[in-house]
């Protein structure tokens, strides 16, 4: 059977051969509407690009990786969604590894180690260095997320976490709290993340004027619904007395509500509750979640966007967000 070309899918909508490259390859300008009936007649005449053929003429493969740590933590999968979301309006396929945060799984796909010739690499690190990336054995571009790798010579696109958690922490201020229970602190493994919202929680602390009482400051091993849950038992166990919960994510805000109802105490009549990431979830949980909502849209558009620019600065960008106020606080 002779294989759909561009040119019979141009002739069944009426367009020309370059119009349809443009609607695959997200180049040029296309109406919306005339973008829909090409996508459709690509479906219908079951046109499918010569990714071969592409390569050798753009240098291109229109394969991207993305290398995250874990995809049972929901705002690294909704994350993911959004990278995905933005590659697929730029007709790029991306291929998601996840890591587990472990250094050899890092470093092998930093290196190029087991997956195909790609265009570049969107990773998030958990325990590579920024000595260790100088010293990747590939020349693919690279997009850095998150915050653990400090400064590269890479294009890295994070959260401004310190301002962030200070903005939710002054939240929970504003609303008369006064003894605001911080859970999410760590002292062990990769905890960039951890130590800069814990700052932008002490920052808003000594903005109010208020006396930071250790006692609050609840560490965790992980950043899961059950560590929420054993940061208010040991709260309520040693008697610490709190009207307020910041968790640095959602899933220890929803561990943390879940203590509470247990425990017979109401939210936020005696307890308010903020969480940190906007993921699905917390917009059904009871009550519904108050978080801090980083632009994850934004976050993989220009993850995106500077992976596949000729000539991408290196250094830190960050994206907007927002407080989003539900029930919770």
């Amino acid at each position: 059977m002779r294989r759909t070309t561009l040119k019979d899918v141009g002739d069944h909508v009426g367009v020309s051969a370059k119009t349809v490259s443009n609607v695959i390859n997200g180049t040029g300008w296309v109406r919306d509407d005339l973008k829909a009936r090409v996508r459709e007649a690509i479906d219908e005449l079951g046109y499918r690009p010569n990714s071969a053929a592409r390569q050798l003429r753009s240098g291109r493969s229109g394969m991207i990786a993305l290398a995250i740590p874990d995809l049972s933590q929901p705002y690294f999968a909704e994350l993911a969604s959004a990278i995905v979301a933005a590659a697929a309006d730029r007709s790029i396929t991306v291929l998601i590894n996840q890591t587990n945060g472990q250094a050899d799984a890092e470093r092998r796909i930093s290196d190029g180690v087991g997956i195909p010739v790609m265009d570049g690499l969107i990773l998030s690190p958990l325990a590579l260095t920024a000595g260790d990336l100088a010293d990747r054995q590939d020349s693919t571009p690279i997009v850095l997320l998150g915050e653990h790798v400090g400064e590269s010579r890479f294009p890295h696109v994070t959260v401004e976490n310190a301002g962030a958690a200070r903005a939710a922490t002054d939240y929970l201020l504003r609303s008369g709290r006064r003894r605001i229970a911080a859970i999410g602190a760590q002292a062990t493994g990769p905890r960039e993340t951890s130590e800069l919202r814990l700052a932008g929680y002490r920052a808003a602390l000594r903005e109010a004027g208020i006396a930071e009482d250790p006692a609050l400051i609840r560490e965790v091993i992980d950043f899961r619904r059950s560590d929420g849950v054993q940061a208010i038992d040991g709260l309520l166990a040693e008697g610490v007395p709190f009207d307020g919960v910041f968790a640095f994510n959602d899933l220890m805000a929803l561990g943390a509500l879940h203590a509470l109802g247990e425990a017979g105490l109401r939210v936020p009549e005696d307890v308010a509750v903020i969480g940190f990431d906007d993921i699905e979830e917390g917009r059904y949980s009871t009550p519904p979640l108050t978080t801090v909502a980083p632009d994850k849209a934004a976050l993989g558009s220009l993850a995106l966007e500077l992976l596949l620019s000729d000539s991408p600065a290196a250094g830190d960008t960050t994206v907007p967000y927002q407080i989003v106020s539900r029930m919770s606080a």
